[in-house]
């Protein structure tokens, strides 16, 4: 099984193909961050899975499976590995609807929230994205989104550095 990149018109094709997937009146709701959103936005040329911050159940991890297993992809590509990350301020509300199917929705996560979520985790590939983020995000300071983080991550220390750091990532 491969881990080959996907980029935005196969990610849109997949998602398709798990809504048709699911059963009639099991539609689920997915939040997809991360970069897999970037390259639907065009922000990213290609991610290697779907991060969603969406418990992945049964039906809908069976469903992944399927489409994973015709693609010859990873059976996990689509997955709630983001869910730890996701900032207590948080709100799906301001989602914006990339899908609407009768087996799916994918929602698309606010880029303010996808930011503050890759600061969070802070791996290389979501340090390369910050600096591509920053010009989305409403954020008028580095100051602001230090401010943003320690609101959505109210059990971590407060960095008094954070302002600082962040502007030196974007």
């Amino acid at each position: 099984m491969s881990e080959r990149p996907l980029g935005a018109e196969e990610i849109t094709s997949l998602l398709h193909e798990v809504a048709g997937e699911m059963a009639e009146g099991a539609g689920r709701t997915i939040v997809m961050v991360g970069g897999a959103l970037l390259a639907l936005r065009g922000l990213r040329e290609a991610t290697r899975d779907v991060d969603t911050t969406t418990t992945v159940d049964t039906d809908l991890r069976h469903a992944v499976a399927r489409v994973a297993s015709r693609h010859d992809l990873a059976p996990q590509w689509l997955n709630d590995h983001a869910r730890p990350f996701l900032p207590v301020t948080f709100d799906e509300t301001a989602c914006e609807v990339l899908i609407d199917r009768p087996g799916l929705t994918v929602l698309g996560a606010p880029l303010d929230q996808v930011f503050l979520m890759k600061l969070f985790a802070s791996r290389a590939a979501d340090v390369d994205d910050l600096e591509v983020l920053w010009e989305h995000c409403s954020y008028e300071t580095p100051e602001a989104a230090a401010e943003a983080f320690h609101l959505g991550y109210p059990h971590l220390e407060v960095d008094e550095y954070l302002a600082d750091h962040i502007r030196r990532l974007i």
